[in-house]
């Protein structure tokens, strides 16, 4: 399957995520799991490991990038239909055998009901009205599938003040040390997640999945708060 129409009318933080990620495709694996500290694909493995669906399910992965929680879904014998608005980032998903679609999540090019499961990562902070982007989400999805996301999330406690520094200033030399395009990167995601965070404490966020329509909402904080999961179910 695939869409090469480019995503119209986008809003400004999708301008952004295109922005920083068409750059970065070639080697975004890569400097995404040394800049995580090794822990993003671990959070990705994670959230798929945890949706419950029957086998050859057909899933959808939004915002899916280059393809690695693609893969992941594939890997457990899954059809999957990668979305994304970055034709550089597809392109990568595609060239590694995904069924790819050019659109945004606010918009998706499906009828009711097409989906037994959806995932996303690192979505919400991009786009203007998150419960929107949710509510088209549980449109897509038939009655009892599941959906699932991964997130940056932000330290409490003893680990604020460690995360911040590595936020403010590792990510910044990080990204210069990792070449064309990240740099911008290394210095837009601590503020982006900081933004996120004081916007959605943890309550907040699982209201607005139920307000979408969701049931069975759970999240999960690992990486000492580093990371962001959560789940529901449509009814």
């Amino acid at each position: 399957m695939r869409h090469d129409h480019a995503p119209s009318a986008l809003s400004p933080g999708n301008r952004d995520a295109l922005e920083l990620f068409t750059p970065i495709a070639k080697n975004y694996e890569r400097w995404s799991t040394w800049l995580s500290l090794f822990q993003d694909p671990r959070w990705r493995e994670e959230m798929v490991a945890r949706i419950e669906i029957q086998p050859r399910a057909q899933v959808l992965d939004v915002a899916a990038g280059t393809g690695m929680i693609t893969r992941l879904l594939q890997s457990r014998g899954h059809r999957v239909v990668s979305l994304d608005l970055s034709a550089s980032m597809l392109g990568a998903a595609r060239r590694r055998g995904a069924s790819a679609v050019l659109a945004t999540g606010e918009a998706l090019p499906f009828p009711d009901g097409s989906f037994d499961a959806l995932t996303f990562g690192y979505l919400l902070r991009y786009v203007p009205e998150p419960l929107a982007v949710l509510c088209e989400f549980a449109r897509v999805l038939r009655p009892g599938a599941m959906l699932g996301m991964v997130e940056f999330g932000r330290p409490g406690g003893i680990w604020r003040v460690p995360w911040w520094c590595y936020t403010r200033i590792g990510l910044p030399i990080g990204g210069l040390l990792a070449g064309p395009g990240w740099s911008h990167v290394g210095r837009y995601l601590g503020p982006s997640i900081d933004a996120f965070a004081d916007k959605f404490r943890a309550e907040s966020l699982s209201a607005l999945w139920e307000a979408a329509g969701l049931v069975d909402v759970r999240t999960r904080r690992p990486s000492l708060g580093g990371g962001w999961l959560m789940w529901a179910r449509r009814p």
